[in-house]
């Protein structure tokens, strides 16, 4: 598995957006070839998003959409290119 994480800073009205329009989010998300899961975690004034998916290309179609999705509907000011980490996942566990 692959996944991505986006961090962006002074994100506040960014996190209102989403939580806000989490189900066009979700939508848009789930259409990703391989798609697996998605989060996102307010911290502060930060955001930073985990989409997971089943290999790289899936990773690399979600940051498109999602740089695509912020770039049509994020007018609640500025806000700078997320600082992205991607790869492969090497260690796997939850509940």
């Amino acid at each position: 598995m692959h996944a991505v994480v986006r961090r962006y800073t002074g994100a506040s009205a960014l996190n209102d957006l989403l939580a806000q329009r989490s189900q066009e989010v979700e939508q848009l998300l789930r259409g990703v070839p391989g798609f697996v899961a998605y989060y996102a975690i307010r911290g502060g004034d930060g955001l930073a998003t985990v989409t997971v998916c089943d290999d790289q290309a899936g990773t690399q179609e979600s940051s498109r959409r999602a740089a695509e999705w912020v770039s049509q509907n994020f007018t609640g000011g500025s806000i700078g290119a997320p600082e992205i980490t991607e790869g492969e996942t090497f260690i796997q566990f939850s509940r």
